[in-house]
Formats: C-alpha cells, sequence, structure tokens
C-alpha cells in the first residue's frame, strides 16, 4: 500500500470535482502531531465514508425493487380498471334488459296461466339461468370495483415509500459527499513528509496482521479447490484490476467493495446481494480456516467492507475512495469473517 496516499494527495483534487462541493480552505498542518494520530484519523474517516456508502447502497437497492414494485402495481391497476369498465357495460346491458322485459306478473302466475304449462317451465328455466348470469355479472361488477380500490390504494401507498426512500438516498448521498470532504481536508492539510510516514505506517500495519494471521494457522493449511462458480467469480474480480473506486459504483468502468463482489458473482451465475453488510447477514458463514477462492472476505464490526478471496492469502479488491481494484493482503483490514456466496459443496 505504499504510495497510495501520496497518490490520493495528488489526484484529490481531480476526483474530487465530480462528487464533491469545493472544499473550503484548511489550517496549516501540524508538524508536531504524531503520524500514528493522522493514520488514525485518516482510516477513521475512510471508515465512515464506507460505511455511508453501504448505507447509501442499502437504499439505493429498495428504491430500485420500490420503483418495480409500483410499476407492478400501476400495470395491475390498469388492467382492473379496464376490467371494470368491461363489467360496467355488461351491467348496463342487463339494466336495459330488465326494462324493456319488465311484466307485472309474477313468474307463478304466468306458469298458471300459460296455455302450455311445459313451454313456460322451459321458459322458466332459461329466465332462471339468465337471473344467475346477471347475479353473476353483478357480482364480477362489485368485486371489480373493490380490486380496483384495493389497487389503488396499494399503489398510492407503494409510491408514497418510494418517494420516501428517494428523500432518504439524497440525504445519504449528501453523507457519503460530505465524509469525503472530510477525507480532503485532511489529507490536503498534510506535508508531503506526512503522507510518505502515514503511508509506511500504514503498510507496516498491514504487513504485521498479515504475518500474525499466516502463522497464527488461521488460514489453514492449505486453499481447497474453488467450485467453477468460484472460478468463474475470481476470473472476473481479477479482470477489473487497475479499474478505479468509486463509491455507489458497479461496473463495468468503476466499483466499490461490494459491487465488485455483487457483479463478480452475478457474472458467475450465482445472484447475491448487493451490499457487504446483506451480503454477511446472508450468505452462509465459514471459519478462514476453510476458505477457497471466490469466497468473500468481510471486514469491521459493522461489515461495512468486502474483498474475494484468491488464494495464497491475498484478495481482490475495490478499496477505497482514490484507489484502484487491486490484489491485497487478506489483513488488510481488520478480519470480521468470511462467507460463501456459492452452496455447491464439491470443488471443480
Amino acid at each position: 500500500m505504499s504510495g497510495v496516499l501520496l497518490r490520493l494527495a495528488c489526484t484529490a483534487a481531480v476526483a474530487a470535482q465530480a462528487v464533491l462541493a469545493p472544499v473550503p480552505a484548511v489550517a496549516a498542518p501540524d508538524p508536531q502531531r504524531p503520524v500514528s494520530e493522522l493514520l488514525t484519523d485518516l482510516q477513521r474517516l475512510y471508515r465512515q465514508t464506507e460505511q455511508a456508502t453501504e448505507t447509501y447502497n442499502a437504499t439505493a437497492e429498495q428504491l430500485t425493487k420500490q420503483q418495480a414494485e409500483v410499476d407492478r402495481l400501476d400495470g395491475e391497476l390498469a388492467r382492473a380498471r379496464l376490467a371494470l369498465q368491461g363489467s360496467r357495460i355488461d351491467a348496463g346491458r342487463l339494466a336495459r334488459e330488465q326494462y324493456q322485459n319488465r311484466s307485472d306478473l309474477s313468474p307463478y302466475l304466468r306458469l298458471l296461466l300459460a296455455p302450455d304449462p311445459q313451454h313456460a317451465l322451459d321458459e322458466g328455466h332459461v329466465i332462471g339461468q339468465l337471473a344467475r348470469e346477471r347475479a353473476e355479472t353483478v357480482d364480477r361488477l362489485t368485486g371489480t370495483e373493490r380490486r380496483k380500490d384495493a389497487l389503488a390504494r396499494a399503489a398510492r401507498k407503494a409510491l408514497d415509500t418510494r418517494q420516501t426512500l428517494a428523500a432518504r438516498q439524497k440525504k445519504q448521498r449528501d453523507d457519503v459527499t460530505a465524509k469525503l470532504a472530510d477525507v480532503e481536508r485532511l489529507l490536503a492539510s498534510l506535508t508531503p513528509e506526512q503522507l510518505s510516514a502515514i503511508a509506511r505506517l500504514e503498510q507496516q500495519g498491514v504487513t504485521a496482521a498479515q504475518d500474525k494471521l499466516v502463522t497464527s494457522g488461521a488460514l489453514g493449511k492449505a486453499a481447497a479447490p474453488s467450485s467453477a462458480g468460484g472460478e468463474r467469480a475470481v476470473r472476473y474480480a481479477m479482470d477489473q484490476i487497475g479499474k478505479p473506486y468509486q463509491w455507489g459504483a458497479t461496473g463495468p468502468k468503476s466499483y466499490d467493495c461490494s459491487g465488485l463482489t455483487s457483479q463478480a458473482w452475478g457474472h458467475a451465475g450465482t445472484p447475491i446481494p448487493r451490499t457487504s453488510q446483506e451480503q454477511w447477514a446472508r450468505l452462509k458463514r465459514i471459519p478462514l480456516t476453510d476458505l477457497r477462492p471466490g469466497d468473500l472476505v468481510v471486514y469491521f464490526p459493522e461489515a461495512t467492507h468486502v474483498a474475494m478471496y484468491v488464494g495464497d492469502g491475498k484478495v481482490v479488491q475495490a478499496p477505497r475512495p482514490g484507489e484502484k481494484v487491486k490484489l491485497s493482503p487478506l489483513a488488510s483490514y481488520p478480519v470480521l469473517g468470511a462467507v460463501r456466496p456459492d452452496q455447491a459443496t464439491e470443488p471443480k
């Protein structure tokens, strides 16, 4: 990870123009402040940014589903209105027939006075059939009216929910933008010497964490071979190396962390949840000792970052703003656990 922060400082202003408001002037950096404190602050800001990003992604996913529900209900409501129109036409026709064929004699009297009682009985049977058809038409009209009203209420409720989600998404987008602005301000306040020292300290921390993970035996002695789906997912993720991180992005030109993993498995034929939190919550959890290529490694207590295991203690990931999709040590961030999208038990 050496040199990452230097690249961030150089490209920060350019990247910010796409999503950030102009960054206000900041005070000169404190040369007495320990590098460890600066690194802690920067890591905290990145973590908050990614957490805000995953929250935004979750709402965006809900909004997409809600829009589909709005469209579905609108379609059903349109069909119900057409059916209601047809039922009203049938009801109007029956009303006209009843008016034209009205008689002051009851069916019983018509039967007694008929010169041919059998013919009258046959006619009565037909009349009864017509009465049943009329009753069915009235029932159908009433039922269609009720269905139309219920669908109209559901459509209004679904639209209200969509508007609420859209407003929430806008606020969350502003939250992400504000977090990125905080990162920008801190980077802009640092000297090149401080940036270099932060990068070195960060790299040392990752190396130490990776050595500890490997020597502890937490990764197992040898990785299991990937499944066919896992192999396809890894191949897709590896093909994205070098593409930029962009919050909320799912490719093909840029990705955020869960955008990369969800797209990789989607292209492998196994759709998975969009966000890192949902991937952690809904996919099968496995111990690190059972990791095989294609499995997902989830980071931080809030499950706000995710990467894909590729073997040999490495992951492919979209790390954070200012960086690109790349191979990294598995212990680049604090590991929460691992999940397996592919439920197939047999390796390839």
